[in-house]
């Protein structure tokens, strides 16, 4: 349950004027904390996991976004 405290408190980071390696770090973070939100959902299939998975998702996107400086959509 480590993992799923984690989680709650990256979500409550602030994320405004931040260096680009404050965001590479940030996007390396939430993907640390997705991969493992993700075995832990493999095994217990709990639907509250798979919220605070999308949720660190779309702060990830959004970090990766002003990093790329495009449109990830744009990319596909």
């Amino acid at each position: 349950m480590d993992v799923i405290n984690e989680a709650l408190k990256f979500e409550q980071r602030k994320l405004k004027s931040l260096s680009t390696s404050d965001r590479v770090e940030i996007s390396r973070q939430a993907k640390a904390l997705i991969l493992g939100l993700n075995e832990i959902y493999k095994r217990k299939k709990d639907e509250k996991i798979m919220d605070i998975m999308k949720r660190l998702t779309t702060i990830k996107r959004k970090v990766e976004k002003r990093l790329k400086g495009q449109s990830l959509i744009a990319n596909i």
